[in-house]
């Protein structure tokens, strides 16, 4: 049974799964799905070509599926996609894909983001991240599963940050942050593992030495970081260190790092 608050505008059109809360004053538009168990609350806006999936939890004053903040935007057909179990807090805004970055923003499972964050036009997101008070995601950024992005982080648009990843709060992310990395600064540069998320992740500490020892491969010698990841990924039969070492291969934003 829903419960959805009598000033509520439901377009014609628009999909309502089961057991769905909406608060007051809220605005659902025409091209909207909403899965079973969701919860919006009052005075948010949820319109264009935007699915949203099961059992999220979404705020007051949110705003979801409006318009790219893209100059280049004509009115294409373009949607934003939100899997399962997302907690999406207070002024938060996340725009839909655009005709030039393949017209989708997609976001995962179980990710929270806290007050006003903003994810922009064709951002990729996967589970299990954390975005802190103010994150702010510029077009095309791609995010892997459980990243973690400190408050008042921007993020520069075609950045990559990879699984396991933390950015540290007050950061300006330019570059690509590989998988496991811990960055921070202005601009945000490497400062080495991010050891705490993977020793919640990963039971097998051997993984972990691995991940280590393919860091310092990688960062810490006098060799080309791409020669050194090519080299890691045909000698090495570990997933963690393959995944890190593609990761470095692929970068087209570069990666930031002090060589010591």
């Amino acid at each position: 049974m829903n419960n959805i608050h009598k000033t509520v505008i439901i377009e014609d059109g628009a999909q309502i799964g089961d057991n769905i809360t909406i608060g007051a004053y809220t605005i659902i538009g025409k091209d909207t799905k909403i899965g079973d168990g969701t919860k919006i609350g009052s005075h948010s806006l949820i319109e264009g070509k935007t699915t949203i999936g099961k059992n999220n939890e979404i705020f007051s004053h949110v705003t979801l599926g409006s318009i790219p903040q893209d100059l280049k935007f004509n009115g294409e057909d373009v949607e934003l996609i939100i899997g399962d179990n997302n907690k999406i807090r207070e002024y938060t805004l996340f725009n839909p894909g655009t005709i030039g970055g393949g017209s989708k923003t997609v976001i995962g499972n179980n990710n929270l983001f806290m007050g006003y964050t903003h994810v922009a036009h064709d951002c990729i997101i996967g589970n299990d991240c954390i975005f802190a008070n103010v994150a702010t995601l510029a077009g095309h950024v791609e995010c892997g599963d459980s990243v973690v992005v400190g408050g008042l982080t921007p993020v520069h648009q075609f950045c990559k940050l990879g699984s396991y990843s933390m950015v540290g709060g007050g950061s300006v992310v330019t570059q690509d942050i590989p998988p496991y990395c811990l960055a921070e600064g202005n601009r945000a540069v490497l400062r080495g593992l991010n050891l705490t998320g993977l020793r919640r992740r990963l039971d097998n500490r051997e993984d972990i030495d691995e991940i280590k020892k393919a860091y310092k491969a990688i960062f810490q010698s006098k060799e080309s970081i791409s020669d050194v990841a090519k080299r890691l990924l045909e000698e090495s039969n570990n997933k963690y260190v393959k995944e890190l070492a593609q990761f470095v291969v692929d970068t087209k934003r570069g990666i930031p790092f002090n060589r010591k």
